[in-house]
């Protein structure tokens, strides 16, 4: 069957329940598990904010879109630059309907311990997508440039970015999540430590994964039109084939590809 890539939907069960969805085609994802599949890249790209079939400049978007739409801000990846609250931005009633919302800043171990910023409502599909394991509230905001704050107030205590590849091989390092939230409390300036969230619960994430790789070899439709084998499992929005091979679904968001298994 013929599909667009999109980001896959998940819900967090015992282990992660995945679905390709694409209009009307629903994909179970996990039932591919163990299931010998084949992608053929049609040569297709589509833009996933304007629709249009145009070649993908970054995150989905043709060229026009990432420069302009909101969901392509700039404060998507630095959350300290919103002005949603001030009433700017690109779009101010897109800002006002996903920025100006309530934000979480969390602690989570995809691999090492990192920090990070989302959307209330996003909690736990963010950490599913970042292929975390464990995860705790650090702070709760009234709106995400509250949440950058706090983020950049401790970058130079802990790291913003996943390693993927040791995120991949299950490579995840034994922390004490509750135990390092509460030594930020000492990091924080005065105004934003009445940000911090009482909430101690523990996330725990399970992937379904038969097997991790050793070594991660990264696929790409732009290298290669078809890609098949064994599905191994997924994890954050990747599928893990056998041999040791990968691809990020997500970065592929906008290719059509032919799915068979």
């Amino acid at each position: 069957m013929e599909i667009k890539i999109r980001k896959m939907k998940t819900s967090l069960e015992d282990v992660v329940h995945y679905n390709l969805i694409d209009g009307n085609t629903n994909i179970d994802v996990n039932q591919l598990v163990g299931q010998p599949i084949q992608m053929k890249f049609t040569g297709q790209t589509q833009c996933m904010n304007c629709g249009e079939f145009k070649k993908l400049f970054a995150q989905g978007f043709c060229y026009n879109c990432f420069t302009n739409s909101p969901a392509a801000s700039p404060c998507i990846i630095n959350p300290e630059l919103c002005e949603g609250h001030l009433g700017k931005g690109r779009d101010p009633e897109w800002e006002k309907e996903h920025h100006v919302q309530p934000h979480v800043v969390y602690l989570a171990v995809a691999s090492s311990l990192k920090i990070g910023v989302t959307r209330e409502t996003q909690v736990p599909t963010r950490w599913i997508d970042q292929g975390a394991s464990y995860a705790i509230k650090v702070a709760e905001v009234p709106y995400r440039k509250l949440a950058g704050e706090i983020e950049v107030a401790l970058k130079g205590t802990f790291t913003d970015k996943t390693n993927w590849r040791a995120m991949l091989k299950n490579e995840i390092a034994d922390i004490d999540l509750e135990e390092e939230k509460w030594q930020i409390e000492e990091l924080l300036p005065m105004d934003l430590v009445d940000y911090m969230s009482e909430d101690d619960e523990i996330w725990e994430i399970n992937y379904p994964v038969i097997t991790f790789p050793n070594k991660v070899k990264s696929l790409s439709f732009d290298k290669q039109e078809l890609i098949e084998g064994k599905l191994m499992g997924v994890k954050g929005q990747y599928f893990i084939l056998d041999n040791d091979r990968v691809i990020n679904m997500r970065k592929h968001e906008g290719y059509h590809i032919e799915l068979d298994s």
